[in-house]
């Protein structure tokens, strides 16, 4: 007989068991239970709700059934439906009928609720771990390569020059929002749901900020129907994760543009490549392609939580046991993800003499070169036009702005002088935008001292 099974005539379906059960993966949430009850035990025997001696025998039996699970020595059972059946299963029987007082005040709503928001807490600090470490990395990248000459691109079309280490130091913002995202939806978890019961407490006296500050809470849910009904601290945290994924995405795609042939820009280390089973020359970028791969998946999940949460009516409903899975497995990904790509990256080699060769092709120096005019006291309008038509003669003519000769620039313009090829090098197109946030070895060095200053308030 089931632990609910007093109302109900006969025995569910074996079929329904299976459909119903969620134990095939709620089972990782053990731990997190069997803390939410010792805290839950705790109140009740402090309130007087049961007695000390109960909430001492309930409590050992808890932390010993933790202990045997950690040790691999116990096996659920899929009748239990749950994670919190087997355990009050489990416990009872080792220490008899006292067990089934752990349950009192408390409703399997609240005690889901708790033990996701105990699960997403601890996981959140986890990944944080990992994406500092993620951060650590591409600022040591581009604090070596901030002075490495490279094209930046607009539509994929070479624009101006910029530095590899600038390049890097997008994707660190990108990083350090993430990490931002991660706090607030650490905080947005933070809230303690046990005492809401089914959706409307109980008539026990319960000491709901007791348990919340036993177990490190920021406080308590307000309203003991959204308590239950809440899964919005899953969907930030799907969000945020989504976001992460995106950013590791994009990266991954310029990984893989960088190391092929036509770009050479990098080479992968051979640790985090793989090769061909039929072409022998072949050293694919598999790692960067993974993690373009499952940056789907985790969209999914998202999707998947928003479109099980949009219809509900309040207060919980079944719908809601969807809701870990896809939680759990964006974490795994995440977790899978965000450490091989450190070290990916950490270990690559930058071909700076191909990243250079490529920033003197395309006219990357164009803008620069209508600046110079600007400063002789052109028009900007007037200096594009110039500009424009100086590299339309070096594409009929198979030049560059920089092999081109002085009576030529004349020819379009007489402003121009021999002072020209100075301004339109690579190195003083890149060192002369010492504007905030530029590729400037002064404006990255500000950059840098600022990531650091971050990563400093980052827990460790």
């Amino acid at each position: 007989m089931k632990l609910w099974g007093g109302r109900f005539a006969k025995e569910t379906d074996q079929l329904t068991d299976h459909f119903n059960s969620s134990i095939s993966f709620d089972m990782r949430l053990y731990k997190h239970d069997i803390i939410g009850s010792i805290a839950h035990v705790h109140m009740l025997g402090k309130q007087g709700i049961i007695t000390l001696e109960e909430s001492i025998a309930i409590v050992n039996g808890l932390e010993a059934l933790l202990k045997d699970i950690e040790a691999g020595l116990i096996e659920f059972n899929e009748k239990m439906e749950d994670i919190h059946m087997n355990i009050e299963a489990l416990l009872t029987e080792r220490i008899g009928a006292v067990a089934k007082k752990m349950h009192t005040g408390r409703s399997r709503n609240d005690q889901v609720a708790l033990d996701v928001r105990l699960y997403a807490r601890d996981e959140i600090l986890e990944l944080k771990a990992f994406l500092k470490s993620l951060m650590e990395t591409v600022l040591d990248l581009a604090t070596a390569h901030k002075n490495t000459i490279m094209p930046g691109y607009t539509h994929l079309q070479r624009a101006q020059p910029i530095t590899f280490g600038h390049h890097l130091m997008a994707y660190f913002e990108m990083l350090r929002r993430d990490y931002k995202r991660l706090d607030f939806a650490y905080d947005n978890t933070n809230y303690c749901p046990l005492g809401s019961g089914a959706l409307a407490t109980t008539t026990y006296p319960l000491d709901r900020e007791a348990v919340a500050c036993e177990l490190n809470f920021s406080g308590i849910c307000e309203n003991s129907i959204d308590g239950v009904s809440d899964r919005d601290f899953c969907l930030d945290l799907l969000y945020t994760l989504s976001t992460l994924m995106m950013h590791l995405s994009r990266f991954s795609e310029e990984i893989i543009l960088w190391s092929s042939h036509e770009f050479h820009f990098i080479e992968l280390d051979d640790a985090y490549s793989t090769g061909s089973s039929i072409m022998p020359q072949k050293k694919n970028p598999d790692i960067a392609e993974l993690v373009r791969g499952k940056t789907g998946r985790v969209y999914g999940n998202l999707m998947s939580l928003l479109t099980t949460m949009k219809g509900l009516p309040l207060a919980y409903n079944k719908d809601m046991q969807e809701d870990k899975e896809r939680l759990f497995d964006s974490i795994d990904t995440l977790k899978m993800c965000l450490p091989i790509f450190t070290r990916m990256l950490a270990t690559l080699k930058v071909c700076e003499k191909n990243m250079y060769k490529a920033a003197s092709g395309g006219f990357t120096n164009a803008t620069d070169a209508a600046d110079y005019l600007v400063k002789k006291g052109l028009a900007f309008r007037d200096a594009h036009e110039v500009i424009g038509k100086l590299v339309l003669h070096c594409v009929t003519h198979e030049t560059s702005l920089e092999e081109l000769p002085l009576d030529v620039y004349q020819s379009i313009h007489p402003i121009f002088e021999e002072d020209v090829y100075e301004a339109i090098s690579l190195n003083t197109c890149v060192q002369g935008r010492m504007v905030k946030g530029g590729p400037s070895a002064s404006a990255l060095g500000e950059h840098f001292e600022k990531a650091k200053a971050f990563l400093n308030t980052c827990e460790n």
